[in-house]
């Protein structure tokens, strides 16, 4: 029912997931802002993102291809990055070094279960290819962050054995070798490094305290760092496109509940995507705040990712939607008593029990230890419009992300339900959704329907965003 959808109010912090998009479906050529009031823009959106990572500690992983591919705009990406104040930890794969290292020398390449069997002569090829590889990234960021005024400072680069290992051993009666499993992680020798200003690469080597050398995953070493290094962020530069749903739109997060839900459910996923979302899922479990899957392909991908709202990957977090989901006709009393305060301030329109009863179902709310702290509303119009009302945060809870966590919620309904449009109305709010990508806009636009329920005497400002 859309009999009274109303206003939101709200006061959080940033985003923690900035969007980064083009909220005008039909711009005008007119319109077109010169490049440089362009870049000015990019850098007033970046800006608050760019402090929120300063002092952050990123775990990234990439496959050897990317070194084989367009590495030099990676390596200035990540030399940008450790520039902005973030602490960096690389951990690079050496699969296609490895195989053309095998074929070189007549070596047969076997796996099992998506792992090499790493015999006497595999671990040949991969001890040179993983040097050789090292070596090779070594140079490159040595250079620095090229064409700027810093760039002949150069980067410092630490690698060394922080990865203790052990045999994977015999399973389900393959014999894997010289295959390997990550036993520990030099967390504090690897946070030494990050305190000095360096940047950390890891490899897919592990060392024995005996002082064999076992062949690692590198997911699984990048994930076993971001892990015991509690890191904010686990990043996974992937091969191929991102992560789709089955109308082949992005999957732009996923709680930790979400990312299980999807492997266990009957969609088919490639092997690769089954092995990204159990590290995602793992890391997230085990403390690590959040897990990006990026596709490496997209230029300044890593950049998109880190410092425009909505990302060009898939965010994974335990942290999103946590204690958030549908209302219920016992969330009634809870939901009134969070709005009331703004109701009587004149932040948002009142609403009776009777009201808020019959229009439950389209409230997202956000329950701990029994209180609802955060609620919203989505009241869908036809024409793939829909109305985002009664956004609000208890008092005690604002600063945490809650309302962030509900718009991202109600956006991703919104593209269930195939909603274009989002439209809000508020008299006092506006600053917070015009920094998470909604536009004014005129009245005009609005549906017919809630048109005719406008309140003139409230005067309130509609803002409108597109959903990508």
């Amino acid at each position: 029912m859309n009999s009274a959808p109303q206003e939101a109010a709200l006061t959080v912090c940033w985003h923690t997931r900035p969007i980064d998009v083009n909220l005008d479906p039909m711009p005008k050529k007119q319109n077109q802002k010169q490049p440089q009031q362009a870049f000015v823009d990019n850098i007033r959106q970046a800006a608050p993102y760019i402090q929120l990572h300063c002092g952050s500690t990123v775990v990234l992983t990439f496959g050897g291809e990317a070194v084989d591919e367009n590495f030099e705009a990676l390596v200035n990406d990540i030399a940008l990055l450790n520039t902005l104040g973030i602490r960096l930890v690389l951990v690079h794969g050496a699969r296609p070094q490895i195989e053309q290292h095998l074929k070189q020398s007549a070596a047969e390449i076997r796996y099992a279960n998506g792992l090499r069997i790493t015999d006497d002569q595999a671990l040949v090829a991969v001890k040179n290819a993983v040097g050789s590889l090292r070596v090779d990234i070594e140079a490159k960021l040595s250079m620095g962050l090229v064409n700027a005024p810093m760039a002949t400072t150069g980067i410092g680069v630490a690698s060394g054995n922080f990865v203790t290992a052990r045999p994977l051993g015999i399973r389900d009666g393959v014999d894997y070798g010289h295959t390997g499993e990550v036993r520990r992680i030099d967390a504090t020798g690897i946070q030494q490094q990050l305190e000095a200003g360096r940047i950390v690469l890891l490899s897919s080597l592990g060392y024995s305290p005996t002082g064999e050398i076992f062949n690692l995953s590198a997911e699984e070493v990048a994930t076993a760092t971001a892990v015991a290094l509690r890191a904010d962020k686990l990043i996974l530069l992937l091969e191929g496109e991102g992560l789709r749903d089955s109308r082949r739109r992005l999957v732009h997060q996923l709680s930790l509940l979400q990312a299980e839900q999807m492997l266990r459910s009957q969609r088919k996923l490639s092997d690769g995507w089954v092995r990204h979302l159990n590290n995602a899922i793992d890391s997230c479990r085990r403390g690590v705040k959040r897990t990006h899957l990026v596709s490496r392909t997209a230029d300044g991908g890593l950049l998109l990712e880190l410092f425009t709202r909505d990302g060009i990957g898939t965010l994974i977090s335990a942290q999103i939607y946590e204690g958030l989901r549908t209302a219920t006709i016992d969330d009634v009393g809870g939901i009134m008593k969070l709005i009331a305060p703004l109701e009587e301030k004149g932040v948002l329109v009142k609403r009776s029990r009777e009201l808020l009863e019959m229009e439950i179902d389209h409230f997202q709310v956000v329950k701990r230890d029994g209180m609802i702290i955060a609620c919203a509303a989505l009241y869908p119009y036809s024409g793939g419009l829909a109305e985002l009302a009664c956004v609000a945060v208890h008092p005690d809870y604002r600063g945490r992300h809650h309302g962030d966590h509900l718009l991202s919620a109600i956006e991703q309904r919104s593209r269930n339900m195939d909603i274009r449009q989002l439209f809000v109305l508020t008299t006092q709010t506006a600053h917070w959704f015009r920094e998470r990508g909604f536009k004014n806009s005129d009245l005009s636009r609005l549906p017919l329907k809630k048109r005719g329920l406008y309140n003139y005497q409230r005067n309130s400002k509609a803002y409108v965003k597109v959903i990508e």
